[in-house]
Protein backbone atom coordinates (compact mmCIF):
# COMPACT_ATOMS: atom_id res chain seq x y z
CA UNK A 1 0.00 0.00 0.00
CA UNK A 2 1.44 3.37 -1.01
CA UNK A 3 1.86 6.17 1.44
CA UNK A 4 -0.52 8.36 -0.55
CA UNK A 5 -3.11 5.72 0.18
CA UNK A 6 -2.30 5.98 3.88
CA UNK A 7 -2.76 9.73 3.67
CA UNK A 8 -6.16 9.34 2.00
CA UNK A 9 -7.34 6.90 4.63
CA UNK A 10 -6.10 9.09 7.49
CA UNK A 11 -7.96 12.09 6.12
CA UNK A 12 -11.32 10.33 5.89
CA UNK A 13 -12.23 10.56 9.58
CA UNK A 14 -12.73 14.35 9.85
CA UNK A 15 -14.44 14.51 6.47
CA UNK A 16 -17.12 12.03 7.50
CA UNK A 17 -17.80 13.85 10.75
CA UNK A 18 -16.41 11.22 13.12
CA UNK A 19 -14.08 8.26 13.42
CA UNK A 20 -13.04 6.51 10.25
CA UNK A 21 -16.26 4.89 9.05
CA UNK A 22 -15.64 3.78 5.45
CA UNK A 23 -12.87 1.44 4.45
CA UNK A 24 -10.49 2.39 1.66
CA UNK A 25 -12.17 -0.10 -0.63
CA UNK A 26 -15.61 1.37 0.10
CA UNK A 27 -14.49 4.91 -0.66
CA UNK A 28 -12.77 4.11 -3.95
CA UNK A 29 -15.62 1.91 -5.14
CA UNK A 30 -18.42 4.39 -4.54
CA UNK A 31 -19.60 6.56 -7.44
CA UNK A 32 -18.76 10.23 -6.94
CA UNK A 33 -22.40 11.23 -6.64
CA UNK A 34 -22.60 9.38 -3.26
CA UNK A 35 -19.61 11.16 -1.79
CA UNK A 36 -19.16 14.69 -0.40
CA UNK A 37 -17.19 16.99 -2.67
CA UNK A 38 -14.10 16.91 -0.46
CA UNK A 39 -14.11 13.13 -0.42
CA UNK A 40 -14.45 12.86 -4.22
CA UNK A 41 -10.97 14.31 -4.67
CA UNK A 42 -9.51 11.83 -2.21
CA UNK A 43 -11.19 8.93 -3.96
CA UNK A 44 -10.00 10.12 -7.36
CA UNK A 45 -6.45 10.50 -6.02
CA UNK A 46 -6.60 6.97 -4.60
CA UNK A 47 -7.74 5.56 -7.95
CA UNK A 48 -4.95 7.43 -9.69
CA UNK A 49 -2.40 6.17 -7.17
CA UNK A 50 -3.49 2.56 -7.59
CA UNK A 51 -3.29 2.75 -11.41
CA UNK A 52 -0.06 4.76 -11.57
CA UNK A 53 3.29 2.96 -11.77
CA UNK A 54 5.17 2.50 -8.53
CA UNK A 55 7.76 5.12 -7.70
CA UNK A 56 10.75 4.88 -5.43
CA UNK A 57 10.47 8.55 -4.55
CA UNK A 58 8.07 8.52 -1.59
CA UNK A 59 9.61 11.21 0.57
CA UNK A 60 6.90 13.87 -0.03
CA UNK A 61 4.17 11.37 0.82
CA UNK A 62 6.02 10.36 3.96
CA UNK A 63 6.30 13.94 5.03
CA UNK A 64 2.58 14.52 4.57
CA UNK A 65 1.72 11.36 6.46
CA UNK A 66 3.89 12.39 9.34
CA UNK A 67 2.24 15.80 9.39
CA UNK A 68 -1.22 14.21 9.45
CA UNK A 69 -0.18 11.87 12.22
CA UNK A 70 1.25 14.75 14.20
CA UNK A 71 -2.00 16.72 13.88
CA UNK A 72 -4.03 13.72 15.00
CA UNK A 73 -1.69 13.17 17.94
CA UNK A 74 -1.94 16.79 18.98
CA UNK A 75 -5.73 16.71 18.81
CA UNK A 76 -5.80 13.51 20.84
CA UNK A 77 -3.44 14.94 23.44
CA UNK A 78 -5.61 18.03 23.79
CA UNK A 79 -8.72 15.97 24.51
CA UNK A 80 -9.78 15.57 28.15
CA UNK A 81 -8.71 12.44 29.98
CA UNK A 82 -12.26 11.09 29.89
CA UNK A 83 -12.25 11.20 26.08
CA UNK A 84 -8.80 9.64 25.69
CA UNK A 85 -9.61 6.74 28.00
CA UNK A 86 -12.89 5.59 26.51
CA UNK A 87 -13.14 1.76 26.44
CA UNK A 88 -12.27 0.15 23.12
CA UNK A 89 -14.38 -3.02 23.49
CA UNK A 90 -17.50 -4.16 25.32
CA UNK A 91 -15.42 -6.23 27.73
CA UNK A 92 -13.95 -3.04 29.19
CA UNK A 93 -17.27 -1.23 29.43
CA UNK A 94 -18.15 -0.58 33.07
CA UNK A 95 -21.69 -0.43 34.42
CA UNK A 96 -25.14 -0.95 32.89
CA UNK A 97 -25.27 -4.75 33.44
CA UNK A 98 -28.92 -4.72 32.42
CA UNK A 99 -27.74 -3.87 28.90
CA UNK A 100 -24.32 -5.50 28.60
CA UNK A 101 -24.93 -8.84 30.36
CA UNK A 102 -24.76 -11.89 28.09
CA UNK A 103 -28.46 -12.66 28.52
CA UNK A 104 -29.67 -9.06 28.11
CA UNK A 105 -32.04 -8.01 25.34
CA UNK A 106 -29.50 -5.66 23.78
CA UNK A 107 -26.78 -8.31 23.60
CA UNK A 108 -29.28 -10.76 22.15
CA UNK A 109 -30.12 -8.29 19.39
CA UNK A 110 -26.41 -7.70 18.82
CA UNK A 111 -25.72 -11.41 18.38
CA UNK A 112 -28.53 -11.59 15.83
CA UNK A 113 -26.88 -8.77 13.90
CA UNK A 114 -29.91 -6.45 13.89
CA UNK A 115 -30.02 -4.02 16.78
CA UNK A 116 -32.41 -1.69 14.98
CA UNK A 117 -32.90 1.95 15.92
CA UNK A 118 -32.84 2.83 19.59
CA UNK A 119 -32.84 5.62 22.13
CA UNK A 120 -30.36 5.62 25.02
CA UNK A 121 -31.85 7.50 27.95
CA UNK A 122 -29.71 8.15 30.99
CA UNK A 123 -27.92 10.78 33.09
CA UNK A 124 -24.70 12.45 31.92
CA UNK A 125 -21.55 10.37 32.03
CA UNK A 126 -23.25 6.97 32.25
CA UNK A 127 -21.83 5.63 28.97
CA UNK A 128 -24.37 6.43 26.24
CA UNK A 129 -21.87 7.63 23.63
CA UNK A 130 -19.31 4.96 24.44
CA UNK A 131 -21.87 2.15 24.25
CA UNK A 132 -23.12 3.41 20.88
CA UNK A 133 -19.58 3.42 19.46
CA UNK A 134 -18.85 -0.05 20.76
CA UNK A 135 -22.08 -1.44 19.29
CA UNK A 136 -21.20 0.02 15.89
CA UNK A 137 -17.72 -1.50 16.13
CA UNK A 138 -19.11 -4.92 17.02
CA UNK A 139 -21.58 -4.92 14.10
CA UNK A 140 -18.96 -3.67 11.61
CA UNK A 141 -21.35 -0.93 10.56
CA UNK A 142 -20.45 2.44 9.12
CA UNK A 143 -20.56 4.81 12.08
CA UNK A 144 -21.55 8.47 11.78
CA UNK A 145 -21.75 10.76 14.75
CA UNK A 146 -23.65 14.04 15.00
CA UNK A 147 -24.69 16.27 17.87
CA UNK A 148 -28.05 17.97 17.87
CA UNK A 149 -26.37 21.01 19.43
CA UNK A 150 -24.67 21.93 16.13
CA UNK A 151 -26.24 19.73 13.44
CA UNK A 152 -29.40 20.23 11.42
CA UNK A 153 -31.66 18.54 8.89
CA UNK A 154 -29.18 19.05 6.04
CA UNK A 155 -26.52 17.10 7.94
CA UNK A 156 -28.93 14.23 8.51
CA UNK A 157 -29.89 14.17 4.82
CA UNK A 158 -26.21 14.06 3.82
CA UNK A 159 -25.59 11.08 6.09
CA UNK A 160 -28.72 9.34 4.80
CA UNK A 161 -27.70 9.78 1.15
CA UNK A 162 -24.23 8.39 1.86
CA UNK A 163 -25.77 5.51 3.83
CA UNK A 164 -28.09 4.68 0.94
CA UNK A 165 -25.19 4.49 -1.47
CA UNK A 166 -23.02 2.40 0.84
CA UNK A 167 -25.88 0.00 1.57
CA UNK A 168 -26.72 -0.52 -2.10
CA UNK A 169 -23.12 -1.02 -3.21
CA UNK A 170 -21.46 -2.78 -0.29
CA UNK A 171 -24.33 -4.08 1.85
CA UNK A 172 -22.92 -2.37 4.97
CA UNK A 173 -25.41 -0.67 7.23
CA UNK A 174 -24.90 2.80 8.65
CA UNK A 175 -25.40 3.67 12.30
CA UNK A 176 -26.07 7.34 12.94
CA UNK A 177 -25.43 8.34 16.52
CA UNK A 178 -27.18 11.60 17.40
CA UNK A 179 -26.15 13.00 20.76
CA UNK A 180 -28.60 15.25 22.63
CA UNK A 181 -31.39 14.08 20.34
CA UNK A 182 -33.97 15.86 22.52
CA UNK A 183 -32.64 19.20 21.25
CA UNK A 184 -34.17 18.50 17.83
CA UNK A 185 -37.70 19.92 17.68
CA UNK A 186 -40.63 17.87 16.40
CA UNK A 187 -40.21 19.00 12.80
CA UNK A 188 -36.51 18.12 12.86
CA UNK A 189 -37.17 14.71 14.41
CA UNK A 190 -39.55 13.88 11.57
CA UNK A 191 -36.60 13.84 9.13
CA UNK A 192 -35.55 10.47 10.55
CA UNK A 193 -38.89 8.74 9.95
CA UNK A 194 -38.50 7.63 6.30
CA UNK A 195 -34.83 6.68 6.68
CA UNK A 196 -35.42 4.63 9.83
CA UNK A 197 -38.60 3.10 8.40
CA UNK A 198 -36.79 1.94 5.24
CA UNK A 199 -33.72 0.73 7.14
CA UNK A 200 -31.39 3.13 5.34
CA UNK A 201 -29.90 4.18 8.68
CA UNK A 202 -30.03 2.75 12.17
CA UNK A 203 -30.50 5.64 14.56
CA UNK A 204 -29.04 5.64 18.04
CA UNK A 205 -30.18 8.73 19.88
CA UNK A 206 -28.77 9.72 23.24
CA UNK A 207 -30.72 11.91 25.64
CA UNK A 208 -30.72 12.92 29.28
CA UNK A 209 -34.39 13.90 29.07
CA UNK A 210 -37.43 11.66 29.35
CA UNK A 211 -38.16 10.41 25.80
CA UNK A 212 -41.87 10.33 26.59
CA UNK A 213 -41.82 14.12 26.73
CA UNK A 214 -39.01 15.03 24.34
CA UNK A 215 -39.23 12.50 21.48
CA UNK A 216 -42.17 12.43 19.08
CA UNK A 217 -44.50 9.47 19.25
CA UNK A 218 -43.84 8.60 15.60
CA UNK A 219 -40.10 8.32 16.17
CA UNK A 220 -40.51 6.50 19.48
CA UNK A 221 -42.67 3.86 17.79
CA UNK A 222 -39.77 3.11 15.43
CA UNK A 223 -37.12 2.88 18.16
CA UNK A 224 -36.44 0.77 21.21
CA UNK A 225 -35.81 2.76 24.38
CA UNK A 226 -32.99 1.52 26.61
CA UNK A 227 -32.58 3.09 30.05
CA UNK A 228 -29.07 3.61 31.39
CA UNK A 229 -28.76 4.04 35.15
CA UNK A 230 -26.46 6.36 37.03
CA UNK A 231 -23.17 4.59 37.72
CA UNK A 232 -22.67 3.23 41.22
CA UNK A 233 -19.76 4.09 43.49
CA UNK A 234 -18.16 0.72 42.73
CA UNK A 235 -18.50 1.39 38.99
CA UNK A 236 -16.74 4.74 39.38
CA UNK A 237 -14.00 3.17 41.50
CA UNK A 238 -13.38 0.55 38.82
CA UNK A 239 -13.29 3.20 36.08
CA UNK A 240 -10.80 5.31 38.03
CA UNK A 241 -8.62 2.28 38.79
CA UNK A 242 -8.55 1.21 35.15
CA UNK A 243 -7.73 4.76 34.09
CA UNK A 244 -4.73 4.91 36.43
CA UNK A 245 -3.51 1.53 35.20
CA UNK A 246 -3.69 2.68 31.60
CA UNK A 247 -1.65 5.85 32.13
CA UNK A 248 0.87 4.22 34.47
CA UNK A 249 3.83 2.03 33.43
CA UNK A 250 3.16 -1.63 34.20
CA UNK A 251 5.94 -1.81 36.75
CA UNK A 252 4.42 1.03 38.76
CA UNK A 253 0.94 -0.41 39.20
CA UNK A 254 0.11 -1.96 42.55
CA UNK A 255 0.12 -5.70 41.98
CA UNK A 256 -2.67 -6.14 44.49
CA UNK A 257 -5.06 -4.21 42.25
CA UNK A 258 -7.02 -5.99 39.52
CA UNK A 259 -5.57 -5.31 36.10
CA UNK A 260 -7.54 -4.28 33.06
CA UNK A 261 -8.60 -7.10 30.81
CA UNK A 262 -7.74 -5.23 27.65
CA UNK A 263 -4.27 -4.95 26.22
CA UNK A 264 -2.63 -1.84 24.90
CA UNK A 265 -3.18 -3.12 21.38
CA UNK A 266 -6.91 -3.20 22.00
CA UNK A 267 -6.88 0.48 22.91
CA UNK A 268 -5.28 1.64 19.69
CA UNK A 269 -6.44 -0.75 16.99
CA UNK A 270 -10.05 0.36 16.66
CA UNK A 271 -10.89 2.70 13.76
CA UNK A 272 -13.90 4.03 15.66
CA UNK A 273 -11.95 5.93 18.31
CA UNK A 274 -9.34 8.61 18.22
CA UNK A 275 -5.75 7.38 18.24
CA UNK A 276 -3.43 7.51 21.21
CA UNK A 277 -6.09 6.52 23.70
CA UNK A 278 -3.51 5.36 26.19
CA UNK A 279 -0.89 7.78 27.46
CA UNK A 280 2.77 6.89 27.01
CA UNK A 281 5.23 7.82 29.69
CA UNK A 282 6.35 10.87 27.72
CA UNK A 283 2.79 12.15 27.73
CA UNK A 284 2.58 11.45 31.46
CA UNK A 285 5.62 13.63 31.98
CA UNK A 286 4.04 16.42 29.91
CA UNK A 287 1.01 16.31 32.17
CA UNK A 288 3.28 16.87 35.14
CA UNK A 289 2.59 13.46 36.65
CA UNK A 290 5.22 12.03 39.02
CA UNK A 291 7.62 9.56 37.49
CA UNK A 292 8.92 8.16 40.78
CA UNK A 293 7.09 6.91 43.86
CA UNK A 294 9.78 8.34 46.11
CA UNK A 295 8.17 11.53 47.32
CA UNK A 296 8.21 13.15 50.70
CA UNK A 297 4.55 13.24 51.76
CA UNK A 298 2.88 13.13 55.13
CA UNK A 299 0.31 10.50 54.25
CA UNK A 300 1.01 6.95 55.29
CA UNK A 301 1.77 4.58 52.39
CA UNK A 302 -0.99 2.32 53.66
CA UNK A 303 -3.48 5.07 52.89
CA UNK A 304 -2.25 5.41 49.31
CA UNK A 305 -3.71 2.74 46.99
CA UNK A 306 -1.37 3.84 44.16
CA UNK A 307 2.16 4.45 45.53
CA UNK A 308 3.31 6.19 42.36
CA UNK A 309 0.69 8.89 43.04
CA UNK A 310 1.07 9.58 46.77
CA UNK A 311 -1.36 12.49 46.61
CA UNK A 312 -4.16 10.06 45.65
CA UNK A 313 -4.92 8.79 49.15
CA UNK A 314 -7.91 6.70 50.11
CA UNK A 315 -9.65 9.80 51.44
CA UNK A 316 -9.07 11.71 48.20
CA UNK A 317 -10.20 8.73 46.12
CA UNK A 318 -13.40 8.25 48.14
CA UNK A 319 -14.16 11.97 47.94
CA UNK A 320 -13.57 11.92 44.19
CA UNK A 321 -16.00 9.03 43.81
CA UNK A 322 -18.62 10.77 45.95
CA UNK A 323 -18.32 14.10 44.13
CA UNK A 324 -18.65 12.45 40.72
CA UNK A 325 -22.25 11.54 41.57
CA UNK A 326 -22.25 8.55 39.22
CA UNK A 327 -20.80 10.55 36.30
CA UNK A 328 -17.73 8.85 34.80
CA UNK A 329 -16.75 11.96 32.87
CA UNK A 330 -16.74 14.03 36.05
CA UNK A 331 -14.80 11.34 37.89
CA UNK A 332 -12.04 11.25 35.26
CA UNK A 333 -11.89 15.05 35.16
CA UNK A 334 -11.39 15.10 38.91
CA UNK A 335 -8.81 12.33 38.62
CA UNK A 336 -6.89 14.38 36.08
CA UNK A 337 -6.92 17.29 38.52
CA UNK A 338 -5.48 15.07 41.24
CA UNK A 339 -2.81 13.42 39.09
CA UNK A 340 -1.56 16.72 37.67
CA UNK A 341 -1.16 18.21 41.15
CA UNK A 342 2.30 18.09 42.77
CA UNK A 343 2.94 14.88 44.72
CA UNK A 344 3.54 16.89 47.88
CA UNK A 345 0.09 18.51 47.78
CA UNK A 346 -1.67 18.00 51.09
CA UNK A 347 -4.87 16.02 51.21
CA UNK A 348 -6.79 18.98 52.64
CA UNK A 349 -5.81 21.21 49.73
CA UNK A 350 -6.73 18.51 47.23
CA UNK A 351 -10.10 17.93 48.84
CA UNK A 352 -10.81 21.65 48.80
CA UNK A 353 -9.86 21.86 45.13
CA UNK A 354 -12.01 18.87 44.24
CA UNK A 355 -15.08 20.27 45.99
CA UNK A 356 -14.68 23.71 44.44
CA UNK A 357 -14.26 22.27 40.94
CA UNK A 358 -17.56 20.36 40.96
CA UNK A 359 -20.68 22.27 40.04
CA UNK A 360 -23.37 22.03 42.71
CA UNK A 361 -26.09 23.54 40.53
CA UNK A 362 -29.41 21.69 40.61
CA UNK A 363 -31.33 21.14 37.38
CA UNK A 364 -34.86 22.23 38.24
CA UNK A 365 -36.22 21.08 34.91
CA UNK A 366 -34.72 17.59 34.82
CA UNK A 367 -36.20 14.25 35.74
CA UNK A 368 -34.14 14.00 38.93
CA UNK A 369 -36.08 16.85 40.48
CA UNK A 370 -39.45 15.27 39.87
CA UNK A 371 -38.21 11.83 40.86
CA UNK A 372 -37.04 13.14 44.23
CA UNK A 373 -40.14 15.19 45.01
CA UNK A 374 -42.18 12.11 44.12
CA UNK A 375 -40.04 10.04 46.49
CA UNK A 376 -40.57 12.62 49.25
CA UNK A 377 -44.34 12.71 48.74
CA UNK A 378 -44.66 8.92 48.64
CA UNK A 379 -42.48 8.54 51.74
CA UNK A 380 -44.81 10.89 53.64
CA UNK A 381 -47.84 9.04 52.31
CA UNK A 382 -46.32 5.76 53.45
CA UNK A 383 -45.60 7.20 56.93
CA UNK A 384 -41.86 6.56 56.53
CA UNK A 385 -40.41 9.56 58.33
CA UNK A 386 -36.80 8.47 57.84
CA UNK A 387 -37.09 8.25 54.06
CA UNK A 388 -39.09 11.49 53.90
CA UNK A 389 -36.41 13.34 55.87
CA UNK A 390 -33.67 11.95 53.62
CA UNK A 391 -35.30 13.12 50.41
CA UNK A 392 -36.01 16.51 51.96
CA UNK A 393 -32.32 16.83 52.83
CA UNK A 394 -31.24 15.65 49.37
CA UNK A 395 -33.32 18.26 47.63
CA UNK A 396 -32.41 21.15 49.90
CA UNK A 397 -28.70 20.23 49.83
CA UNK A 398 -28.74 20.35 46.04
CA UNK A 399 -30.24 23.82 46.00
CA UNK A 400 -33.94 23.12 45.52
CA UNK A 401 -36.30 26.02 46.13
CA UNK A 402 -37.84 25.44 49.60
CA UNK A 403 -41.10 27.03 48.42
CA UNK A 404 -41.46 24.29 45.81
CA UNK A 405 -41.23 21.63 48.52
CA UNK A 406 -43.55 23.54 50.85
CA UNK A 407 -46.22 23.86 48.16
CA UNK A 408 -46.06 20.13 47.48
CA UNK A 409 -46.47 19.42 51.20
CA UNK A 410 -49.54 21.68 51.30
CA UNK A 411 -51.07 19.43 48.66
CA UNK A 412 -49.99 16.34 50.61
CA UNK A 413 -51.69 17.68 53.75
CA UNK A 414 -55.09 17.53 52.03
CA UNK A 415 -54.52 14.70 49.57
CA UNK A 416 -53.08 12.12 51.96
CA UNK A 417 -53.74 13.23 55.54
CA UNK A 418 -57.03 14.89 54.72
CA UNK A 419 -59.91 14.35 57.12
CA UNK A 420 -57.84 12.16 59.43
CA UNK A 421 -56.13 15.25 60.89
CA UNK A 422 -57.60 18.64 60.18
CA UNK A 423 -54.56 20.37 61.71
CA UNK A 424 -52.30 19.21 58.88
CA UNK A 425 -53.40 21.80 56.33
CA UNK A 426 -53.04 24.84 58.66
CA UNK A 427 -49.58 23.62 59.67
CA UNK A 428 -48.59 23.18 56.02
CA UNK A 429 -49.74 26.71 55.19
CA UNK A 430 -47.81 28.04 58.19
CA UNK A 431 -44.67 26.26 56.97
CA UNK A 432 -45.15 27.71 53.49
CA UNK A 433 -45.43 31.20 54.96
CA UNK A 434 -42.35 30.58 57.13
CA UNK A 435 -40.35 29.65 54.01
CA UNK A 436 -41.49 32.85 52.32
CA UNK A 437 -40.60 35.07 55.28
CA UNK A 438 -37.45 33.39 56.60
CA UNK A 439 -35.86 31.65 53.63
CA UNK A 440 -32.89 29.31 53.60
CA UNK A 441 -31.04 28.03 55.49
CA UNK A 442 -33.27 28.50 58.56
CA UNK A 443 -36.53 27.49 56.89
CA UNK A 444 -35.17 23.97 56.49
CA UNK A 445 -36.16 23.54 60.15
CA UNK A 446 -39.74 24.52 59.40
CA UNK A 447 -39.86 22.08 56.50
CA UNK A 448 -38.41 19.30 58.66
CA UNK A 449 -41.12 20.00 61.26
CA UNK A 450 -43.82 19.81 58.61
CA UNK A 451 -42.48 16.68 56.90
CA UNK A 452 -42.14 14.83 60.21
CA UNK A 453 -45.69 15.79 61.26
CA UNK A 454 -47.25 14.74 57.96
CA UNK A 455 -45.32 11.46 57.90
CA UNK A 456 -46.55 10.51 61.40
CA UNK A 457 -50.12 11.78 60.92
CA UNK A 458 -52.93 9.30 60.17
CA UNK A 459 -53.97 9.17 56.53
CA UNK A 460 -57.42 9.58 54.98
CA UNK A 461 -57.92 10.06 51.24
CA UNK A 462 -61.72 10.19 51.29
CA UNK A 463 -61.93 13.88 50.32
CA UNK A 464 -59.38 13.52 47.53
CA UNK A 465 -61.04 10.42 46.08
CA UNK A 466 -64.50 11.93 46.47
CA UNK A 467 -63.54 14.82 44.24
CA UNK A 468 -62.08 12.47 41.63
CA UNK A 469 -65.32 10.48 41.50
CA UNK A 470 -67.42 13.63 41.28
CA UNK A 471 -65.22 15.05 38.52
CA UNK A 472 -65.58 11.87 36.51
CA UNK A 473 -69.37 12.03 36.80
CA UNK A 474 -69.43 15.72 35.92
CA UNK A 475 -67.34 15.25 32.78
CA UNK A 476 -69.67 12.58 31.44
CA UNK A 477 -72.49 15.11 30.97
CA UNK A 478 -71.95 18.82 31.58
CA UNK A 479 -75.57 19.67 30.65
CA UNK A 480 -77.45 18.18 33.60
CA UNK A 481 -79.64 20.96 35.05
CA UNK A 482 -79.68 22.07 38.68
CA UNK A 483 -82.90 20.79 40.37
CA UNK A 484 -85.53 23.53 40.80
CA UNK A 485 -85.74 22.76 44.51
CA UNK A 486 -82.20 23.99 45.20
CA UNK A 487 -82.14 26.93 42.78
CA UNK A 488 -81.97 30.40 44.23
CA UNK A 489 -85.15 32.48 43.77
CA UNK A 490 -84.31 36.18 44.33
CA UNK A 491 -87.17 37.49 42.08
CA UNK A 492 -90.95 36.96 41.95
CA UNK A 493 -90.75 35.63 38.39
CA UNK A 494 -88.26 32.95 39.44
CA UNK A 495 -90.44 31.94 42.37
CA UNK A 496 -93.43 31.71 40.02
CA UNK A 497 -91.37 29.40 37.81
CA UNK A 498 -90.95 27.01 40.74
CA UNK A 499 -87.46 27.92 41.83
CA UNK A 500 -86.95 26.82 45.44
CA UNK A 501 -90.28 24.96 45.70
CA UNK A 502 -90.41 22.28 48.41
CA UNK A 503 -86.95 23.19 49.65
CA UNK A 504 -86.52 22.52 53.37
CA UNK A 505 -84.17 24.90 55.13
CA UNK A 506 -82.24 22.47 57.32
CA UNK A 507 -81.51 24.77 60.31
CA UNK A 508 -85.27 25.26 60.81
CA UNK A 509 -85.83 21.61 61.68
CA UNK A 510 -84.90 19.58 64.72
CA UNK A 511 -84.88 16.42 62.65
CA UNK A 512 -83.34 15.42 59.29
CA UNK A 513 -85.18 16.46 56.12
CA UNK A 514 -84.98 15.45 52.47
CA UNK A 515 -83.78 17.74 49.69
CA UNK A 516 -82.79 16.61 46.22
CA UNK A 517 -79.43 18.29 45.70
CA UNK A 518 -78.25 16.26 42.69
CA UNK A 519 -79.70 16.10 39.18
CA UNK A 520 -82.32 13.32 39.03
CA UNK A 521 -80.03 11.13 36.93
CA UNK A 522 -77.40 11.15 39.72
CA UNK A 523 -79.70 10.65 42.69
CA UNK A 524 -78.25 8.04 45.02
CA UNK A 525 -74.67 8.50 43.81
CA UNK A 526 -72.02 8.23 46.53
CA UNK A 527 -68.89 10.29 45.98
CA UNK A 528 -67.77 11.00 49.56
CA UNK A 529 -67.67 7.68 51.36
CA UNK A 530 -68.27 7.38 55.08
CA UNK A 531 -65.37 7.00 57.48
CA UNK A 532 -64.45 3.35 57.78
CA UNK A 533 -65.94 2.41 54.38
CA UNK A 534 -63.55 -0.17 52.91
CA UNK A 535 -65.48 -0.95 49.73
CA UNK A 536 -62.79 0.64 47.51
CA UNK A 537 -59.85 -1.01 49.25
CA UNK A 538 -58.31 -4.44 48.63
CA UNK A 539 -56.31 -7.07 50.46
CA UNK A 540 -52.85 -8.14 49.25
CA UNK A 541 -51.57 -11.00 51.38
CA UNK A 542 -48.10 -10.96 49.78
CA UNK A 543 -47.65 -7.23 50.40
CA UNK A 544 -48.85 -7.61 54.00
CA UNK A 545 -46.45 -10.49 54.70
CA UNK A 546 -43.57 -8.46 53.29
CA UNK A 547 -44.47 -5.56 55.61
CA UNK A 548 -44.70 -7.91 58.59
CA UNK A 549 -41.27 -9.34 57.79
CA UNK A 550 -39.39 -6.13 57.01
CA UNK A 551 -41.14 -3.53 59.16
CA UNK A 552 -42.87 -5.41 62.00
CA UNK A 553 -40.08 -7.75 63.13
CA UNK A 554 -41.92 -10.72 61.65
CA UNK A 555 -44.93 -10.28 63.94
CA UNK A 556 -48.49 -10.49 62.51
CA UNK A 557 -50.24 -7.20 61.88
CA UNK A 558 -52.54 -6.41 64.79
CA UNK A 559 -55.39 -5.61 62.41
CA UNK A 560 -55.44 -9.02 60.76
CA UNK A 561 -58.29 -10.30 62.90
CA UNK A 562 -60.48 -7.27 62.09
CA UNK A 563 -60.51 -7.68 58.34
CA UNK A 564 -61.20 -10.43 55.88
CA UNK A 565 -59.82 -10.92 52.40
Amino acid sequence: MSKNTQKANTTLAPIFGGPSSLSKKDVTSLPSRYLPSATRGIAQKRRATETAPASDHTEPSTKKTKTGTTVASRLSAAAPLAERLRPQNLGDFVGQPQLTAHDSLLMGLLRNGATGSMIFWGPPGCGKTTLARLLAKRTNAVFKELSATDAGISDVRTVAEEAKGVLSLTGRRTILFLDEVHRFNKAQQDIFLPFVEQGIIQLIGATTENPSFKITGALLSRCRVFVLERLTGEDIRRIVTQAIERITPDSSVDSTKPSSSASETDFTSSPTLAPSSSLPMSQTAKLGLPSSPENDVSESPSCTPFPIYPQLTDTVLNTLISLSNGDARTALSLLELVLTSPPTTSASNLLSSLRSSVSTSFDRTGDDRYDMISALHKSVRGSDGDAAMYWLARMLSQGEDPLYIARRMVVCASEDVGLADNHALPLAMAALQACQVIGMPECRINLAHLVAYLAEAPKDTRAYKAYNRAEEAARKDMTLPVPLMVRNAPTRMMRDMGYGDEYHYNPDYIHPVVNNYLPPRLNGSVFLKHAGDLSDKFWDEEALRKWETEKNDGKPWEGRSNYRK
